[in-house]
């Protein structure tokens, strides 16, 4: 018996019906040998923790452009957390945690440069609109690994691309995934508001004051909701909890999503956008390594996901490279 059939072997025993069981995955497009140490979705898990897309997560906003300060939130911080809260859901339900760790650390590995502000710029331009839950599927299916994609299982992809809106995920782990990560942006974007200035605590709806005063205690009143109140591969909260969380979240798209003052340098980010890929559509500009996906998909494609693929200081830096005179020396 190898390590992987060991560990299979204790899935079958200990795990949840409700689970995704690793042996039973619908597997990948391109058929491979099993790995004789890791289940498929412990494979999956590491190709996506040593892709590229994931470590440029570390420079990509999450809510705030560009702060000035050590502690605010990435893409990259925020992927973690959802991991953590996610994990921690599933261990607790016996589902799988390693489909769930893998849906996590790859659900946002198509969000643009600049957040959302970022997103809705390139669904402005390109051709059928774009949506970063999509881009993520992409890039595990056709953009990483020099265009050969990392080929992960049904399972990982379905959960990637459920992750936010729509159809829910076909797993359990998906739909753990999905809520674990409104949990995770919910409170943290709550703490980084409250470090910029944005908000206080006291400014809190009362309705959600049952969550808890502070952002560990509303974090476990939500984990543990979801955990007392899952049953059946249905993944749910209490119904009060559920509304004090409606409440919260509504509140902070009034208060910070859409707040003039945080949000103040994101009107810079359409023009931005917009410039690089009037010059990225023109025939010979995009780089070498994206030609080919031209060639296949067309420019306007190939562009977005060059776009898509930035980081914010990469963004302003190619920006100011195409468009902004440099001084003459002597």
């Amino acid at each position: 018996m190898t390590i992987r059939e060991r560990t299979q072997q204790i899935e079958r025993q200990t795990l949840s019906p409700e689970a995704a069981l690793s042996e039973r995955t619908l597997g990948r497009v391109q058929a491979e040998e099993e790995c004789p140490l890791r289940t498929p979705y412990q494979r999956d898990r590491d190709r996506i923790l040593h892709c590229k897309s994931f470590r440029r997560l570390k420079h990509k906003t999450q809510v705030f452009l560009s702060p000035e300060g050590d502690h605010y939130r990435t893409r990259l911080t925020h992927t973690l957390e959802v991991s953590q809260i996610a994990r921690t859901i599933a261990r607790a339900l016996l589902l799988n945690e390693d489909l769930t760790e893998a849906v996590s650390l790859g659900h946002d590995l198509g969000h643009t440069p600049f957040g959302h502000a970022g997103e809705r710029a390139l669904d402005a331009l390109a051709p059928g609109g774009f949506r970063h839950y999509e881009q993520s599927v992409r890039v595990v299916e056709r953009l990483e690994n020099g265009g050969r994609g990392l080929n992960l299982t049904w399972e990982v992809r379905d959960g990637i691309f459920c992750h936010t809106r729509g159809r829910e995920a076909g797993t359990a782990e998906g739909r753990v995934v999905r809520l674990a990560d409104r949990i995770a942006y919910i409170n943290h974007d709550i703490d980084d508001a409250v470090r910029a200035g944005v908000l206080r605590e006291r400014d809190l709806p009362r309705e959600a004051a049952i969550l808890g005063g502070r952002k560990s205690e509303r974090i476990d009143t939500l984990v543990r909701s979801v955990i007392e109140n899952s049953a059946g591969g249905e993944i749910r909260m209490a119904q009060e909890v559920e509304h004090a969380f409606r409440t919260l979240h509504e509140f902070m798209f009034e208060s910070v999503y859409r707040n003039p003052y945080a949000k103040k340098e994101e009107r810079k980010v359409p023009a931005l956008i917009g410039a690089l890929y009037d010059h990225l559509v023109q025939p010979g500009n995009l780089p070498e390594d994206m030609r080919r996906i031209a060639e296949e998909d067309g420019a306007p494609r190939a562009a977005c996901d060059y776009i898509a693929g930035m980081t914010d200081h990469f963004a302003v830096r190619l920006f100011q490279a195409i468009y902004v005179p440099k001084a003459w020396s002597i």
